[in-house]
């Protein structure tokens, strides 16, 4: 399953740009996964594009309105989406400063929370991807998730 990070602007945090590149070569071992930015506008407009860029795909959303799952269901949900075949792709939505626009929350077929606290977009996108590499260790049963 080819895994799609779609993301409102590059990283321009170095805390963000490092551990997002260390996370995604890491989890390249697993899977193929790919980074895509789109470029910052309006909350409608950046919906537009993250909604462009991650069509045909199964969508996860992350937002705080959405639902509380430790990492145990994620990997759950994730293998379940494996198993069932006629998921090939999978994007992970990440808004902008602003956040998502309902419109992108409407669309995701997974609205997940890391909490209720607001996270600063860019240490979204490292958690996001730290989770899904995360995800895929739990999966292989390697010591990483303990």
């Amino acid at each position: 399953m080819k895994w799609k990070f779609v993301v409102v602007g590059k990283p321009s945090l170095e805390y963000a740009k490092v551990g997002t590149e260390e996370y995604l070569k890491r989890l390249r071992r697993y899977c193929n996964a790919e980074f895509i930015a789109v470029k910052n506008g309006s909350s409608k407009e950046e919906g537009e594009r993250l909604m462009k860029a991650s069509e045909g795909s199964f969508r996860i959303v992350f937002d705080e309105r959405g639902e509380l799952i430790d990492t145990e269901g994620l990997s759950k949900k994730v293998s379940s989406l494996e198993m069932d075949g006629a998921c090939k792709s999978v994007a992970v939505l990440i808004g902008g400063a602003d956040g998502h626009d309902e419109s992108v929350r409407d669309a995701a077929d997974l609205l997940i929370s890391f909490g209720r606290l607001t996270l600063q977009h860019e240490l979204a996108l490292l958690a996001a991807v730290e989770q899904i590499y995360r995800v895929h260790t739990l999966k292989r049963g390697e010591p990483y998730h303990r």
